[in-house]
């Protein structure tokens, strides 16, 4: 035998086991056995066993490709194909299944795409049905974070100078976050160390799955129209991109800006940034350190308000010495302008005294001059005054002298 017809005849072997293994499994999936020529079967037969057997024989798989004609119907199904350079796959995606997809694949984008294979029966195709579709790359997470985080930027929603400050000291927080979750113990664990007094309200919402980013949405807003909390802590732990999706939704972004009351988002790790970071006021790793963040911490405001107290004491210390050296200054100042007052009036007085010594009629006197003065104390000016006989009192420097008049 030539080596020709030896490998011939192991090919018509292994395509004849290969025939009975298939016809074995058809068998089992309880297909009817090979059919006479005289048998006929109808188109919707034939479809139905193709069906079968196509969804049978191949288990779920990936199937690479570039996506072409991509369109959501009304009832939320998705179709589209793959195609290489060779041929083209019609795919499609239902509704429960294209609710999870973040946004729509561009034209030509490379996907890879988890599906069954099977027929649709209708039209006698030959399809992908898809559970779940990824980009290549980046991802179609990224492409719809991108895409979000484009348009809020150009409506500058997204611009450092639209945070707001926290306040140093909240009377009230509130927290969006799930009730279940162990967000919420975190921020109420650090809140009741740091500052047990601030009281907390807590709107409890879902923060993973569908609706609940329309959830978290309706959350903020309640808040916002109640006015009872000073500052927002909104967030939730860790998980996959697809957990954590929720706080990337534009409706999520958009209650976040549009907040009366300053927010503070925490989502997930260090690691994780979501479009709620972008647009909150301040961004926090963890809900742990937001609620750190929202609360001053109680030993830190009693040395505050100690170092405050002993800087009110050494001011008002130096206030009062301040006052002291002040009075004591007015004083010095009072003291020398009275001195002055007192010297001005006594060198007036004095000098009034000499103006009165010199017109004092015992200065006359002193120079040997005598008043003559009568009976009833009048002056004696001229010589009429004295009448012969009369007595009068003639008053000498050191004292008076009585005399009489006599002769003419």
């Amino acid at each position: 035998m030539t080596w020709d017809l030896f490998a011939a005849a192991a090919e018509d072997a292994r395509n004849e086991a290969l025939a009975r293994a298939v016809a074995a499994e058809q068998a089992d999936a309880g297909f009817a056995r090979p059919v006479r020529r005289t048998e006929e079967w109808t188109v919707s037969q034939v479809n139905t066993a193709a069906r079968d057997m196509m969804e049978s024989v191949f288990p779920p798989l990936w199937v690479a490709g570039e996506v072409t004609n991509f369109t959501r119907a009304r009832s939320g199904h998705c179709y589209f194909s793959l195609r290489d350079a060779d041929a083209q796959l019609r795919c499609v995606m239902w509704r429960e299944e294209a609710r999870r997809l973040p946004t729509t694949p561009t034209e030509g984008m490379q996907v890879r795409a988890l599906g069954r294979l099977t027929v649709y029966e209708a039209r006698g195709e030959f399809q992908l049905v898809v559970s779940d579709l990824d980009a290549r790359g980046d991802g179609l997470w990224k492409l719809a974070f991108d895409r979000l985080r484009a348009k809020l930027d150009g409506e500058g929603l997204t611009a450092p100078e639209r945070r707001r400050p926290i306040p140093r000291a909240p009377a009230c927080v509130g927290v969006v976050t799930s009730l279940a979750g162990a967000a919420l113990r975190d921020v109420l664990a650090v809140v009741r160390r740091r500052a047990p007094w601030t009281r907390i309200v807590v709107a409890g919402c879902r923060v993973q799955g569908e609706g609940a980013a329309e959830e978290i949405a309706a959350a903020v807003r309640r808040f916002g129209a109640a006015g009872c909390a000073d500052v927002l802590i909104v967030g939730r732990g860790g998980g996959s991109i697809e957990d954590l999706w929720a706080f990337n939704e534009e409706v999520v972004a958009r209650a976040i800006a549009e907040s009366p009351v300053p927010v503070i988002s925490a989502v997930g790790h260090e690691t994780d940034v979501t479009i709620a970071d972008l647009v909150a006021d301040l961004r926090a790793p963890t809900p742990s350190a937001a609620a750190e963040a929202a609360v001053p911490d109680g030993a830190g405001v009693r040395r505050e308000l100690a170092g405050l107290a002993e800087r009110l004491r050494d001011v008002a210390g130096a206030q009062v010495a301040d006052a002291r050296a002040s009075a004591s200054i007015v004083r010095d100042r009072l003291t020398v302008a009275a001195e002055g007052t007192v010297r001005a009036r006594r060198d007036r007085v004095q000098a009034a005294a000499g103006k009165l010594q010199v017109l004092s009629p015992l200065n006359a006197l002193a120079r040997g001059f005598a008043i003559p003065l009568d009976a009833e104390r009048r002056l004696l000016r001229s010589r009429r005054d004295f009448a012969p006989g009369a007595a009068f009192t003639l008053t000498v420097a050191d004292g008076s002298v009585p005399c009489r008049v006599e002769g003419e």
